[in-house]
């Protein structure tokens, strides 16, 4: 059943049917041609996939990421960054980088952060002589520390599949998600230096003071969400519930940039991208129960305890499998179907659950930016207004440095645990 329910899938996905009808019909050809349970039985599981109180913070970080971006909180945020980093040959990029940094610490969405941050820094990428390819790439990149930095939609779904803490999960990607930045400011810096980018990207750049002083409340929302988060005082679900509230007050009240006719347009938008990632889950949920019932995950465990002989190279080997993944496979329904599967076999190695989840979420947050299927890169192709062609002419530089900083999360543990480690072991 399980080899047949898989082949549906995959022919389902080759045939540009939408992830979610792909998953759903395939775990109803499972019920239907393999078992004898009603089909009932599949209304019932997605109920139960659904019925998970984490899950509710999904819908409300991508509102709160849409009020942001329509609030005037990503502006500030962007000029806040170019006084850190603008005022040096190649600082605008610099600038891009630092700042999907900051706003994937609110909004949790690497597709958020595109269209949020995108929308202001690959039009000034380009009016100061950057070539747009070179900027949609660098935007797509940077936007998919939205997912490695906390708080992050697949690492919420990964803690909900696999009964892994999220709070713990969420202090795993600090180190990560700060290495990654570094690493490709760094890249950037070089780069604009051999091609000779960027020579005026100082122009237009506010004082470090005024910068934050009008970023005070735009800076001040990630604190109130993970800190409430940290100190105990919220869970995860709560926390997304306040950084809409946060939202809404600095965007009515005290920046005045959300007029109330912008709040239709906002919530329809943050519906739509909810209800899509929510579908999913629903339809993997089902499809994993049924590869459950079959012992799938048991199976491939032990098969693949069988076949790598150590922990190091069962790493090297989940590495490439979730790369490829990641390239064709939405990354919600990669971690609802297989994080369940590898943590199984992970932990058999010895190796920490909340390791291994940032592990399969920075491998996944790559697949966001690989063709065929990389989700930013069409919305930042969307943005710039020009061809994932032209965008690949630069973005192989920007994967292989991501693929760097991978392996020094994946054999060096403590670049991910040691701050789950110092504060809640």
């Amino acid at each position: 059943m399980s080899g047949a329910m898989l082949t549906v899938m995959l022919v389902l996905f080759a045939a540009a049917v939408p992830v979610a009808v792909a998953i759903g019909i395939a775990a109803i050809w499972g019920i239907a041609g393999f078992t004898s349970f009603p089909l009932i039985v599949a209304a019932q599981q997605i109920f139960v996939a659904m019925d998970r109180f984490p899950l509710a913070a999904i819908p409300f970080f991508i509102l709160a990421g849409n009020l942001m971006d329509v609030g005037g909180i990503s502006r500030r945020l962007v000029e806040f960054a170019k006084s850190i980093v603008g005022g040096i040959q190649g600082g605008l990029p610099a600038t891009c980088i630092v700042t999907c940094m900051i706003f994937a610490a609110i909004s949790g969405s690497s597709v958020a952060t595109t269209f949020a941050v995108g929308a202001i820094m690959i039009p000034a990428l380009v009016r100061h002589g950057y070539p747009v390819g070179f900027a949609a790439a660098l935007q797509a990149t940077a936007a998919e520390l939205g997912v490695v930095v906390p708080p992050s939609i697949p690492m919420i779904l990964y803690g909900v599949t696999t009964q892994t803490s999220i709070p713990e999960l969420f202090l795993a990607g600090f180190i990560p998600g700060l290495l990654i930045a570094a690493a490709l400011v760094a890249t950037v810096l070089v780069w604009c230096r051999i091609k000779g980018w960027g020579k005026q990207d100082g122009e237009g750049r506010l004082p470090f003071l005024t910068a934050t002083r009008q970023a005070g409340f735009a800076l001040l929302m990630p604190v109130v969400v993970l800190g409430g988060i940290y100190g105990g005082i919220t869970t995860p679900t709560e926390a997304s519930v306040i950084a809409v509230v946060y939202a809404l007050i600095v965007g009515v009240l005290i920046h005045r940039e959300i007029r109330p006719r912008d709040l239709y347009t906002v919530f329809g938008r943050s519906v739509i991208s909810a209800t899509v990632i929510l579908f999913i889950i629903a339809c993997a949920g089902l499809f994993s129960w049924l590869l459950n019932r079959q012992g799938v995950p048991d199976a491939a465990a032990t098969w693949l305890v069988a076949t790598f002989d150590g922990p190091a190279l069962f790493l090297l080997g989940a590495n490439i499998f979730l790369f490829f993944v990641g390239m064709f496979v939405e990354t919600s329904a990669s971690i609802i179907v297989l994080a369940p599967i590898l943590q199984e076999a992970a932990a058999r190695f010895g190796i920490d659950g909340v390791h291994f989840g940032m592990i399969m979420v920075v491998n996944l947050a790559l697949g966001m930016i690989t063709p065929p299927f990389g989700v930013n890169l069409f919305a930042a192709a969307q943005v710039a207004g020009t061809s994932i062609g032209q965008m690949m002419r630069y973005l192989p530089v920007f994967i292989a440095v991501i693929l760097a900083c991978l392996m020094v999360i994946t054999y060096v543990p403590q670049v991910a645990l040691f701050l789950p480690t110092q504060i809640f072991r």
